[in-house]
């Protein structure tokens, strides 16, 4: 086999793909996601590349090839040639670094949470209206290292978003996403009181908000009221929506999603909440 590190433009790639006999389907979810690295220049030049076999058929890496196709931007690869053909069995049968493994390669802690509720931070402030799934919601791994740079304080919102996991099964990550986005947006607001009434419930009257999204989340998590949900941008809104009740003193002893409801503005009006016994 020869290696060698080439630049490969767009041009190239494309004339490399025409000798893609006999590989994998395409997925266009991949290449859009890598098209996207590239373009943000995330791309790294590393020891996995481009193949070609004794006949000079490409048997890896028709992915980048495509993802340099449609990003427009030649990038630097690694490309080897003779390769056998009976390699070809045994490529990218490895595990693929997640969100998590680069968190915890730089030592952060409760990495699969945290990578999850970094997705869905980026996903709030960018496209909090869509569906939070499929290609279109994916992050690369240094998505979320910049995203982690940019709002250090979600390290903390986690530990929040934790406790109220245990208390009343909304997901780590919308309580994260949520107890992030008030307390930067309401400094003024101590949040203790909210968390505590979320999180047991002790004391609080019917129709108190902090009691809604408590039970509203426990009866998701039972199925007692539709079949169970794990959704977290569903759970954001439902936090949102009480949050915005409980600062702004209203009742609210209902707490439903609409088909086609967005994603609720933090209330910027002055806390105004009931006498709160669980204080």
């Amino acid at each position: 086999m020869h290696m060698e590190v080439l630049d490969v433009s767009p041009e190239l790639a494309a004339e490399w793909l025409t000798r893609n006999t006999n590989n994998r389907p395409l997925s266009k979810g991949a290449v859009q996601q890598l098209a996207g690295q590239i373009q943000r220049g995330e791309w790294q030049l590393t020891h996995q590349g481009i193949a070609f076999d004794e006949d000079g058929v490409l048997i890896d890496g028709q992915h980048r090839l495509a993802a340099v196709v449609k990003a427009g931007v030649p990038v630097p690869m690694t490309v080897t040639r003779g390769v056998p053909r009976t390699a070809f069995t045994v490529m990218d049968t490895g595990r693929k670094r997640t969100g998590r493994d680069a968190l915890a390669l730089v030592g952060e802690a409760n990495a699969t949470h945290l990578a999850a509720a970094l997705r869905g931070l980026h996903l709030y402030l960018h496209a909090p209206n869509s569906a939070w799934s499929g290609g279109s919601s994916t992050t690369s791994n240094d998505q979320l290292l910049e995203i982690l740079a940019k709002h250090p304080g979600m390290r903390d919102a986690l530990h929040h978003g934790l406790a109220l996991n245990r208390g009343c099964r909304i997901t780590v990550t919308a309580a994260a996403i949520g107890w992030y986005v008030t307390t930067q947006a309401r400094p003024d607001i101590d949040q203790t009181s909210w968390a505590q009434g979320v999180i047991t419930g002790a004391c609080l009257e019917p129709g108190d908000p902090r009691l809604t999204l408590r039970n509203t989340m426990l009866s998701l998590a039972a199925g007692r009221t539709h079949r169970r949900r794990d959704d977290s941008r569903e759970h954001l809104l439902y936090y949102l929506k009480s949050w915005n009740a409980w600062v702004e003193g209203r009742s609210m002893k209902l707490l439903r999603r609409s088909p086609n409801e967005t994603m609720p503005r933090i209330s910027p009006q002055a806390f105004s909440a009931r006498e709160d016994r669980s204080a």
